[in-house]
């Protein structure tokens, strides 16, 4: 280390010091751990190392963003000024690095360093050092499977839990200062160590193993992520079954995995399965708000993916789009809704058994609509959803629609319908779709 980096770590390491030194602390009831004492042994020295001292910005600053309880002591502005001490560190690093290419040289990696921008060269050169280390720590209170399946208690797994989700945070935001397109240089590092972090028994160890592998999925092209495309699906559908804090983060992780493959890829088998997996958990708990809005924001790219492999699924699709059809939510009815219509335009509902009754919840909830908040734009997706309805499905549509035909509450659909009838021929004709629209 030059002695310029190291006077400005010295300058930076004292405020956080004294400041984490001062702050209140009281250990969880019932935890024999002090987080507080494992930090300031990362910076107690007269001169602490880089790492180290990087490790306890990591733990602080992810505190601002954290649920853990073993962080609640943890003030704001304590974060903030540890996040603040890294970024500068980060800039004398790379003042130092300009003159010192060995400083950001390892591997083979060298070359892509030499041009990183200051305040990420700092975070990619620690990888290498940081990420096996946070991952020993995370393993060392998980549980391993023996090779015949049945799971067993690892050797250290009397280690405190509360070290594993630390290390989990600290993961989580080390990688977060890094972005596009210089992440996808690292994912031979990051991958392993949030797989790892995936396989762990604790909730809070898997949101910042997903947290971790969203931010990268989001950061990364194709080609980068191509070799782990497998052994992260399956991660995946091992986590749909996940605890009600990070359902939507399996679930957006999930989704982001899926677009990184093509249809016609091998892969393509995940996207069932994937759905299948969802659709099992959604249907034990149909109830559940929580779960069935973030399914729905975030599900319309496995949707894409699938296409026509959805008219499978309608049997267990559409009873949950029923019940979720009429909530007193508007946010999960609107959501609904939108999704009703990407699967009829995908689809085209072919011969489906379910034309009639969706044609009958939605004239039911365009009649509930009067007394909901978003009642305007319920029933224009209501009347669009009606209208691709009978672009694809004339007679049968007509069969369902007779019944309500006379309803002069359902009068704008009458009209509307009529307006369609030009277009809906030309489209259909150009879809090379025969079954012909009726007349309303």
């Amino acid at each position: 280390m030059s002695k310029s980096l190291n006077e400005e770590l010295l300058l930076l390491s004292k405020p956080i010091r004294e400041s984490l030194s001062k702050a209140p602390y009281t250990p969880p009831e019932g935890s024999n751990v002090s987080i507080k004492s494992m930090l300031l042994s990362l910076i107690s020295d007269s001169q602490p190392e880089i790492r180290d001292f990087s490790l306890c910005c990591a733990a602080l600053a992810s505190a601002s963003e954290s649920t853990y309880n073993q962080h609640f002591w943890v003030s704001n502005s304590l974060s903030l000024a540890a996040a603040s001490a890294f970024k500068d560190l980060s800039k004398a690093y790379a003042t130092t690095a300009a003159g010192n290419s060995n400083l950001i040289k390892f591997g083979e990696l060298e070359i892509e360093f030499k041009s990183l921008p200051n305040d990420k060269m700092l975070a990619i050169h620690l990888m290498p050092q940081l990420l096996p280390l946070l991952k020993d720590t995370i393993k060392q209170s998980a549980i391993d499977k023996s090779i015949d399946g049945h799971e067993i208690t690892s050797a250290s797994a009397g280690v405190p839990v509360a070290y594993a989700i630390i290390a989990a945070y600290q993961f989580r935001w080390l990688i977060s200062q890094v972005d596009y397109p210089h992440l996808g240089k690292v994912c031979s590092l990051v991958i392993p160590c949030a797989l790892t972090a995936l396989d762990h028994w604790s909730s809070e160890v898997k949101g910042q193993g997903m947290a971790s592998l969203i931010h990268l999925a989001k950061n990364v092209n194709a080609a980068e992520i191509g070799w782990y495309e497998d052994v992260i699906l399956d991660a995946c559908c091992q986590n749909i079954v996940s605890d009600d804090e990070i359902w939507e983060r399996a679930v957006q992780l999930s989704v982001l995995m899926v677009t990184f493959t093509q249809k016609s890829n091998p892969r393509s088998i995940w996207y069932e399965k994937l759905l299948n997996e969802m659709l099992s958990h959604l249907e034990r708990q149909p109830r559940n708000k929580e779960r069935r809005i973030a399914w729905l924001q975030h599900i319309e790219p496995l949707f894409n993916r699938l296409g026509l492999i959805l008219l499978v699924h309608f049997r267990r699709l559409f009873p949950l789009f029923f019940k979720w059809m009429h909530t007193d939510d508007d946010g999960t009815v609107l959501l609904v809704l939108e999704r009703i219509k990407t699967v009829v335009k995908l689809t085209w509902i072919r011969n489906s058994p379910h034309i009639e009754r969706l044609v009958d919840e939605l004239v039911s909830l365009y009649k509930e609509a009067a007394l909901k908040v978003a009642r305007e734009e319920i029933r224009k997706l209501v009347l669009q959803i009606m209208i691709l309805i009978q672009q694809s499905k004339g007679s049968q549509f007509k069969a369902a629609w007779d019944k309500h035909k006379d309803d002069p509450d359902l009068a704008i659909f009458h009209h509307s319908f009529s307006e369609q009838q030009p277009a809906m021929v030309a489209q259909l004709g150009s879809l090379d779709i025969t079954d012909k629209v009726a007349v309303i």
